[in-house]
């Protein structure tokens, strides 16, 4: 399985991204900023998705908005 970020580079276990759009957290009233680093990912079953640590919350990220660091 192969999972690529928004510029089509490959994406593995522990690498550094960033979000190149706003994203608004479903259930919450937070947004996360275009720009926020997200480091140490974590590959899930879905090649489309990505789990990471934003301000020491797990969350489950779209690869389609995120940009390798």
């Amino acid at each position: 399985m192969e999972v690529k970020d928004s510029n089509g580079n490959l994406l593995k276990e522990g690498d550094s991204v960033t979000l190149i759009k706003d994203l608004k957290v479903r259930g919450s009233s937070a947004v996360l900023k275009r720009g926020t680093m997200v480091k140490n990912i974590r590959l899930t079953d879905n090649e489309e998705e990505v789990e990471g640590k934003v301000d020491r919350t797990v969350m489950v990220l779209k690869a389609a908005f995120l940009k390798k660091a």
